[in-house]
């Protein structure tokens, strides 16, 4: 007999759940959970300190070389993956129950959103979570303001313009912005 995943996996396969799910709860409390582990870190000064506390709340260990400036707004953290020398300035905000995944050397910069969590447009579905997995590669700036959506990958050197809406992926080496964002120009050496 197969066991049923729970449905923080259920989540990061990119099952829709009902707000009525029978598991939902689960949700809701791994989130308050996190909001408690939140108030320490955004009350904290030191950088080993503020490290220390983030990877408790990704539930994973993060590279000394990879640097956050709180305030930080999370509200699950453990589908979180950062690699090495990515830097996330102030005040940004990542919904990440359909998974983050930041690869190396990434800049992000102030009060941006990364939110791998959406729901439906219909009027009597509305209330579901539709998650998707965001992907963010190597070497990659994510300007001040931009909002990620679900299910993007932002390719490799890419620049997202401040203030840009990304609703689809980015292709590898070029800038795009705007709302919602669109190519801007290639970039080159």
């Amino acid at each position: 007999m197969k066991m049923r995943a729970n449905i923080f996996e259920r989540l990061l396969a990119g099952e829709t759940i009902d707000f009525h799910d029978p598991d939902y709860a689960e949700i809701r409390n791994a989130c308050d959970e996190t909001r408690k582990a939140g108030v320490a870190l955004n009350n904290a000064t030191e950088p080993l300190e503020i490290r220390n506390i983030l990877e408790k709340v990704i539930g994973a260990e993060i590279d000394e070389t990879t640097t956050l400036y709180p305030p930080f707004f999370v509200n699950y953290g453990k589908n979180i993956k950062l690699g090495k020398r990515v830097f996330i300035n102030a005040a940004c905000s990542f919904l990440d129950l359909g998974g983050i995944v930041i690869e190396d050397d990434v800049m992000i910069g102030p009060k941006v959103n990364i939110l791998s969590e959406g729901h439906p447009t219909g009027i009597s579905n509305r209330k579901r979570l539709t998650p998707g997995r965001i992907l963010i590669r190597q070497n990659a700036w994510i300007g001040a303001g931009a909002t990620i959506l679900a299910g993007v990958e932002i390719g490799k050197n890419a620049i997202v313009a401040a203030g840009s809406v990304v609703t689809k992926n980015v292709p590898p080496n070029v800038i795009v912005g705007g709302t919602p964002a669109k190519f801007i120009k290639e970039l080159t050496n």
